[in-house]
């Protein structure tokens, strides 16, 4: 019998075998850990390695890249300028 998952059971599932496997091994999982199977799934529905194991909480974020940082930049740049002329315009 095969039972369907909804996505969000499904991401949650990739999540719980990482965690899992992770208390098992006292160390971050490889791939080489699981069957092929698992892989696919766990990339699929949480991305690249490095990227799951952070959606597994297992691993912190990487920093942001110098393109990111620039962006965000603007992106508080154009908020404070919207913001001066919101100011201007009630005086």
């Amino acid at each position: 019998m095969v039972i369907k998952m909804q996505p969000a059971d499904k991401r949650q599932y990739a999540i719980d075998l990482l965690r899992e496997k992770f208390a098992q091994l006292d160390r971050l999982p490889k791939r080489s850990d699981f069957e092929s199977t698992d892989v696919c799934l766990i990339k699929q529905k949480l991305g690249a390695w490095p990227r799951a194991l952070e959606a597994a909480g297992l691993k912190d974020p990487i920093k942001p890249s110098s393109a990111e940082k620039n962006r965000l930049k603007r992106e508080r740049s154009r908020q404070h300028r919207k913001e001066q002329k919101k100011e201007e315009d009630n005086i």
